[in-house]
């Protein structure tokens, strides 16, 4: 590295500036006449329009004033077709392939809105002005640039209009014409550049999201992480609850047999019952959702199991859970029903988690306007592990809670762990 040279930031990408012929120059030059070409439609309406003022032989003489005038009429007639709300699109997929605009300074979708689409119609409307103009010098400019810079090398030139025009009475001007023909090129690309970073920096502001665009991206992204979490919530509480049963079921048949006594073997056997009765369920909800994720669906509400396989959700979970029930949970909504079979499934799991063995009773009231869910178990001797990704499944439980407008409280009372959640019916 040369000395005095400003070292570079590792993981920066340092981009080379434009320059004058780069890749980016090029490209933007190529916008412009696509521009150009889009007019082309416009520019024909316009001579048709003018054809009422001027007779035939003016309208295709070629004259400027005559081509200015069709330019004029086909700019607003352009503004006007640029009202549709596909014209935002096809326009943003063209800046972002050819202008060297960031993706994410551009909208995405039609133009909704009185503001959205007359941005649009603006950048359309400059986009095709700006760029028919620039094409017009590409075609007619090179071919000048080249007959003038030859002047001097060519007897043929000289003696032309084109050399009559150029003015040949002093020796000077012959070889003075070789030089203005090759600025005349570079001002075209230099032009052409200009107007192409105009281009580019009007771009985020004529074709970029407006206020109610953004608040749509937003509020499709709060969708889209709401759809996430629940689905990690499904996740969490079915394949979570499962491995947790599994264990302390395992954990508890390996005890017995270690004892040897054959007494025991009924234990061993329901243990092994409840473990198959646990993966069978949970392979159906995992495939479940597992076809979400591969599918990219959101979350169906009512999909799942809910309080009516509340029993086999008990009796996977081992012999040492109690399960009392007071009124009717037919009547229980839906969707309710489903959360509240995965609260249940969440506190089973934190029970065999944290003070596995111990007995757990699970109580649920549907007699009043309240759907009440308490669920109890003794505090272990000692105090659990901290984990250091915990604490997913109580933040899950008052989220489901809170989703249907309820409340879940979770701590020690009275020597009992104790979680008591209440969701208005």
């Amino acid at each position: 590295m040369r000395r005095g040279a400003r070292p570079r930031e590792p993981g920066l990408i340092h981009k080379a500036p434009p320059t004058l012929f780069g890749q980016r120059a090029r490209l933007r030059w190529l916008h412009l006449i696509l521009g150009g070409a889009l007019f082309m439609p416009y520019w024909l309406v316009g001579t048709v329009v003018l054809a009422f003022f001027f007779d035939s032989a003016g309208m295709f003489s070629g004259s400027l004033a005559v081509q200015l005038g069709a330019y004029a009429v086909g700019l607003p007639l352009a503004a006007v077709t640029a009202l549709f709300p596909l014209a935002r699109p096809m326009s943003v997929a063209v800046a972002r392939a050819l202008c060297g605009v960031p993706a994410e300074g551009l909208a995405d979708g039609p133009a909704r809105g009185r503001d959205a689409k007359a941005r649009t119609a603006g950048w359309f409307t400059l986009h095709v002005g700006a760029g028919a103009l620039i094409s017009g010098a590409s075609l007619a400019l090179p071919p000048f640039a080249v007959s003038v810079a030859a002047l001097p090398f060519s007897p043929a030139l000289r003696e032309s209009e084109l050399g009559r025009y150029w003015g040949l009475d002093e020796p000077w001007l012959i070889w003075a014409a070789l030089p203005a023909g090759l600025l005349m090129l570079l001002a075209l690309a230099a032009t052409a550049a200009a107007t192409g970073a105009l281009l580019a920096r009007q771009a985020p502001r004529l074709l970029g999201p407006s206020p109610a665009d953004r608040l749509a991206a937003a509020e499709r992204r709060a969708a889209e992480a709401e759809s996430r979490n629940r689905l990690a919530r499904e996740l969490h509480d079915s394949v979570g609850h499962a491995l947790s049963a599994v264990t302390l079921q395992a954990g508890a048949a390996r005890r017995v047999l270690d004892t040897g006594a054959a007494a025991d073997l009924d234990f061993v056997k329901e243990a092994l019952t409840a473990i198959e009765e646990t993966t069978r369920r949970t392979v159906g909800e995992l495939d479940w959702v597992l076809g979400l994720l591969r599918r990219g669906d959101e979350v169906e509400e009512g999909v799942g199991p809910g309080l009516d396989a509340l029993e086999s959700l008990v009796r996977g979970a081992g012999p040492r859970v109690a399960l009392t029930v007071g009124g009717d949970l037919a009547p229980v909504p839906e969707a309710l029903s489903r959360e509240a079979y995965r609260i249940v499934q969440e506190g089973l799991t934190n029970a065999a988690r944290h003070a596995g063995g111990t007995p757990v009773t699970v109580r649920l009231d549907a007699r009043t306007e309240e759907l009440e869910i308490v669920m109890e178990n003794p505090l272990p001797e000692r105090p659990p592990v901290a984990r250091p990704h915990g604490g997913r499944g109580l933040r899950g439980v008052g989220e489901r809670a809170r989703l249907l407008g309820g409340s879940a409280e979770a701590g020690p009372v009275d020597g009992l762990w104790r979680l008591a959640v209440r969701i208005p019916r």
